[in-house]
């Protein structure tokens, strides 16, 4: 039956041609070929399972101490300021120094020190990044200012990590344990796409021009500022997709905050002579002081996409995903005719399918799915006569030999994916009930929600099985519509004998 069509979960190499790396490539944004969704920032080892309102008494480094004193000679804060850095359960954090009320602003940042693209442009490798990628250029910019004693910024980057616990930093053992997943996966094209990145800047940006990079760039380098790009960076700001802003990515991340509100760029007073862009952060939440202050990162991310990103999970079950990637293969006798159903609406030769723990399958999978398994007598359905009205028809049983194909296979590939991972869903649950380190806390927790999901997958088609026999297919529809069969299904008059 596979080769009738294709279906890839991305998770092991059984589910081809698609591959786990074209995977997660597609999902970043046009224009951002590595930042997929870049939402809020991400302070130190922003871990769910250690959300607390506790702070500690502990006091911040010194290079946070002369990091807030920067800011105070540049005006950024004042003693009106109502948050401070503090040491908090996630590492570093903002915490309210008076009540704070919800949608109270809590800092502004003037656009001067924002890093971006228009800081890229403006300084002296502006010319040679001109070509670059956003996110290449930004990359090359925040390298190159951590190493120069005169840079604007000089005071912040002692304050940015080296690395999170996203898996993009993670050692080949502690990659191991997330055996099977797509999130393993999807880090490795990650990481073998930043490799390819840098290699073609050493060749045609950083070697020509030493006087600009008289100092060696190293992987590691780069792989730093990827993942403060990646973590920490601002989006949905007006003109602004890919914006660091110093002070305002110290803010840590909560599940009980439920709306993305919280980032604003107005204009305003940026001094006491100056006004220009402000980047303003609201708290979402009512705070008491001494409290630490929250935002949302975004709704809408898989513990997957949190676990690459920042370097987290939630607990919410309901944050756990598995991508099924369908596809129509090109040795498909009606290929032709598929693919174009498929891109008139809205699909194409390959379609990403997310699918949530406790959610309905998404739109359009179903009809996808019978598009891909039609053919033999259900073939007449691709002529061009039903070419405006064949999705409709998908939208509902075609056949039982179609429905009963596809059930086939997305549940031999659900169970297949399941025979990838190392470790059963009980012991996974009995490994969290110890004292895990952070990052095998990750790893557990992707693997378990990747395998609950994919049993729900499988229940679901397995229950679509049972009911074979009860659907109602094309052909009863069109004999009901034409009056030559009862409601019941039974085919009226002489009709029943050529049937």
């Amino acid at each position: 039956m596979a080769t009738l069509f294709s279906v890839c979960s991305g998770s092991s190499a059984f589910l081809s041609p698609c591959t786990s790396h074209t995977r997660c490539l597609s999902l970043l944004p046009k224009g951002s070929p590595l930042l997929h969704h870049i939402k809020k920032p991400f302070s130190v080892k922003s871990l769910s399972s250690l959300e607390t309102q506790e702070v500690s008494s502990v006091s911040v480094s010194p290079a946070v101490t002369t990091f807030w004193q920067w800011l105070k000679e540049e005006g950024v804060i004042s003693s009106k300021t109502p948050v401070k850095p503090g040491v908090v359960p996630e590492g570093l954090g903002l915490v309210a120094t008076k009540d704070i009320s919800r949608n109270e602003v809590v800092l502004q940042v003037p656009k001067r020190f924002w890093i971006n693209p228009d800081a890229v442009a403006a300084s002296e490798i502006g010319n040679v990044c001109s070509g670059l990628k956003p996110w290449l250029s930004v990359a090359l910019f925040l390298i190159r200012e951590r190493s120069r004693d005169d840079s604007l910024w000089k005071h912040y980057f002692p304050v940015l990590p080296k690395e999170t616990d996203s898996t993009i930093y993670w050692s080949e053992e502690e990659l191991s344990e997330i055996q099977g997943t797509q999130l393993l996966n999807t880090t490795l094209g990650v990481k073998e796409y930043v490799q390819n990145e840098i290699m073609r800047l050493q060749e045609e940006i950083i070697l020509p021009n030493k006087k600009l990079f008289p100092f060696p760039i190293t992987l590691d380098d780069f792989f730093w500022a990827f993942g403060i790009l990646r973590s920490r960076a601002f989006s949905r700001l007006r003109n602004e997709n890919l914006v660091v802003i110093p002070l305002a990515d110290l803010i840590n991340h909560s599940a009980r905050v439920t709306t993305e509100d919280h980032a604003y760029e107005v204009k305003g007073a940026a001094g006491l002579f100056s006004w220009d862009y402000l980047f303003s952060l609201r708290s979402p939440l009512s705070v008491k002081a001494g409290e630490q202050i929250y935002i949302q990162y975004d709704l809408n991310k898989s513990n997957a996409e949190l676990a690459l990103d920042y370097g987290f999970i939630e607990p919410n079950s309901d944050r756990n995903a598995y991508t099924l990637t369908l596809g129509i293969p090109e040795s498909d006798p009606f290929y032709d005719d598929k693919l174009d159903i498929a891109e008139t609406n809205g699909f194409g030769e390959t379609a990403y399918f997310d699918i949530f723990y406790n959610q309905p399958l998404p739109p359009g999978m179903i009809p996808y799915l019978r598009l891909v398994a039609l053919g033999g007598t259900d073939a007449f359905l691709l002529e061009a006569l039903f070419r405006n009205t064949v999705w409709s028809h998908l939208e509902l049983p075609v056949s039982r030999d179609n429905e009963e194909l596809l059930c086939r296979v997305v549940r031999e590939a659900c169970k297949s994916a399941l025979a990838g991972y190392h470790t059963t869903i009980e012991e996974d649950n009995k490994l969290k009930e110890a004292k895990l380190d952070s990052r095998l806390a990750i790893a557990v927790g992707i693997r378990e929600g990747e395998k609950k999901v994919l049993q729900q997958i499988d229940e679901v088609f397995k229950e679509k099985e049972s009911e074979l026999d009860q659907l109602e297919y094309y052909q009863e529809r069109r004999l009901k519509d034409l009056g030559l069969c009862g409601e019941s299904g039974d085919i009226l008059g002489d009709l029943e004998k050529f049937m």
